[in-house]
């Protein structure tokens, strides 16, 4: 570990690069962690089972689980199969699906983004729509990937926070704000112990945080990690998720120096 900053994973994405397999993280998820958490980024391996997903969990102080232009497998989630040509990664959902679920009986700070707040929905016993754009009364919710990324990842609608949450605290006094939306999947039925934290104007969930967490537990539909620097709200999550994990450093620090004696 840092001796200043607390180690936050980041599980990869297991990718083709020609014909050997790649295990990549997008840099502004390593940007934001470092910048916004004032953490220390480690890639983790999606290795699946042959990953010691204790070890892993022994060594750190937050997980951030991130977007993906992969899609969870629907078999996660008994949904139907899903429609031919799209993007799955079996490796990834093998690693991070039961790693949620141990790093919160641990008491591992956790966010997730975009995939990220798929598959903690999933891992704690939701569903998923694979495309919400062809759902009647909710918005397409995806982005144009024939434009630049500043207007793919520009504010798209507004979110209705909760009142009392987490994210109604971290934008006081504002309850809605303008975020980005680049997603064809979203929340079917949410997982038992989940609260919701923000709604589309569709109604679509777009942010729950997990109830019985020890610990910061939060995930977003949207991509606060995209240029940070520039939105008061996405910093104060990245400040929380950090801050969340220095508590969980200095908890092992001294649970070491007590072993240590």
């Amino acid at each position: 570990m840092s001796a200043t900053r607390p180690v936050i994973a980041i599980p990869a994405d297991r990718r083709m690069i020609g014909d050997h397999p790649f295990h990549a993280v997008g840099e502004k998820y390593l940007l934001a962690v470092q910048n916004g958490a004032a953490a220390l980024p480690l890639l983790a391996p999606s290795l699946g089972a042959a990953l010691d997903f204790d070890a892993l969990l022994a060594g750190i102080d937050g997980l951030l689980f991130t977007g993906s232009p992969s899609n969870v497998e629907p078999h996660h989630y008994d949904g139907p199969p899903s429609a031919p040509g799209t993007w799955h990664d079996p490796a990834r959902d093998a690693t991070t699906l039961p790693l949620i679920r141990r790093a919160l009986a641990v008491g591992v700070p956790i966010l997730g983004i975009c995939r990220g707040f798929q598959e903690m929905n999933v891992a704690l016993g939701g569903t998923l729509h694979q495309k919400v754009h062809e759902l009647t009364g909710y918005l397409d919710h995806r982005d144009d990937e024939s434009q630049p990324l500043e207007v793919q990842y520009a504010p798209a609608h507004e979110v209705t926070l909760e009142r009392g949450g987490l994210l109604a605290q971290l934008a006081a006094p504002a309850l809605r704000v303008r975020v980005n939306s680049l997603h064809s999947q979203g929340v079917d039925r949410l997982a038992p112990g989940l609260r919701i934290e923000a709604r589309a104007p569709d109604g679509l969930i777009e942010a729950f945080t997990v109830s019985e967490a020890t610990r910061f537990a939060l995930a977003l539909q949207w991509h606060p990690e995209w240029q940070l620097q520039d939105d008061p709200l996405s910093q104060a999550i990245f400040a929380a998720f950090g801050a969340s994990a220095r508590d969980r450093a200095a908890a092992r620090h001294r649970e070491g120096s007590v072993y240590g004696k």
